[in-house]
């Protein structure tokens, strides 16, 4: 088996707070996606630790180790035709559900695994590493095995894959891009447990924003920038507002009318959390005429209500827990699948997915006429 080569420089990775997350006012195909992705992704040092609930709310934690992995994954996909940035979350879906981004030895299989660096042992079958791959169904030798970036472009598959499709990569899946990602996930997996990879899409996507900040801030994911037009009047002006704090770190309760404010638990700060995002936004782009509450749950009461089918860029949606009776997060609509937001503990003001919150009781508001 050849190993692929990865002509990445690291320079720039960092995880950061954020409350709320802006979305982006179309849904590119993902040809488009894949143009946007940088060619080489930027990684300086990766953090202590990140903090995120998958989407049936279980907290997962990440080390310095378990990041690194990630950033490996991301620098061979935003490397790889075709895969683009949907492709990069399945992936991160995939290790996240199979090894919790671990470089996992198998000793009961094959002794000599434990003479290459590993993260700890594993003992499913002869799986070995980050996707817990096969020699025995024709992934790679042991020695291919236990190296991050052998896997990552044995997981991708297509035509620079290191398989020629035997056994399949995600692009030698015809359609994978239409099918939902837990699914594309286990069609590269065949895992005994397919229902396993969705739950994860929240920690991937909070992974992604944060390492591939190239990638969060491109040109695919702001409106403007990809050439389709901001709204007119208040909704653009709305949008425009909330993209210059995008980097931002989050802070419980930061935010006010003309900025970002406060010092998050973690010493870094000035932030916004998801409200505090909002009413910045919308004080600035109104001139000052609304002066919202910071408070997601009083916010929601602003406006009018909007039917799901007749949201636009523009408007506000809250996130709220079944059985809860107040939301716990909003973030700005920008059309598609895509919002701006300042998600949470650890994270930065970015760009993200109405995906992030499956399984919750989704509101439109709408500020402007």
């Amino acid at each position: 088996m050849r190993k692929a080569v990865i002509g990445f420089v690291l320079v720039g990775l960092f995880f950061g707070p954020a409350s709320c997350l802006l979305g982006i006012g179309v849904l590119l195909n993902p040809a488009a996606q894949a143009a946007c992705l940088p060619s080489s992704v930027a990684v300086e040092q990766t953090p202590d630790h990140l903090t995120v609930r998958t989407s049936d709310d279980i907290a997962v934690t990440l080390d310095q180790a378990q990041l690194t992995h990630a950033a490996t994954i991301v620098s061979v996909g935003a490397g790889t035709n075709d895969v683009g940035r949907d492709g990069i979350l399945v992936a991160l879906m995939a290790a996240l559900t199979e090894s919790h981004l671990r470089m996992l030895s198998n000793t009961s299989a094959y002794p000599d695994s434990d003479s290459y660096p590993h993260d700890g042992n594993g003992g499913d079958h002869d799986s070995l590493g980050l996707f817990q791959m096969r020699p025995s169904t024709g992934w790679g030798t042991v020695a291919d095995l236990m190296d991050a970036e052998y896997q990552a472009a044995a997981f991708y598959g297509g035509p620079t894959g290191p398989n020629a499709g035997s056994p399949r990569g995600l692009l030698d899946i015809d359609g994978w891009q239409q099918l939902p990602k837990g699914a594309a996930a286990q069609a590269v997996e065949v895992s005994a447990y397919p229902d396993r990879y969705a739950a994860y899409q929240p920690v991937a996507e909070a992974i992604l924003g944060a390492i591939a900040t190239g990638m969060s801030t491109s040109s695919c994911d702001d409106p403007n920038e990809a050439g389709v037009p901001l709204p007119a009047g208040f909704a653009g002006s709305f949008i425009a507002a909330g993209r210059t704090q995008l980097g931002k770190p989050y802070v419980w309760g930061g935010g006010s009318y003309s900025g970002p404010s406060g010092i998050g638990s973690d010493g870094r700060g000035p932030g916004f959390d998801c409200s505090g995002l909002v009413l910045y936004a919308a004080y600035q782009a109104s001139n000052g005429k609304f002066r919202l509450p910071h408070y997601s749950g009083a916010q929601i009461t602003f406006g009018h209500q909007i039917a799901w089918d007749d949201k636009r860029p523009g408007d506000l949606v809250f996130f709220t827990r079944p059985g809860a009776s107040a939301p716990h997060h909003v973030a700005i609509y920008l059309g598609g699948n895509r919002i701006l937001q300042a998600p949470h503990t650890g994270d930065n003001v970015r760009f993200g997915t109405i995906a992030e919150f499956a399984g919750e009781v989704l509101t439109v508001r709408r500020l402007g006429g």
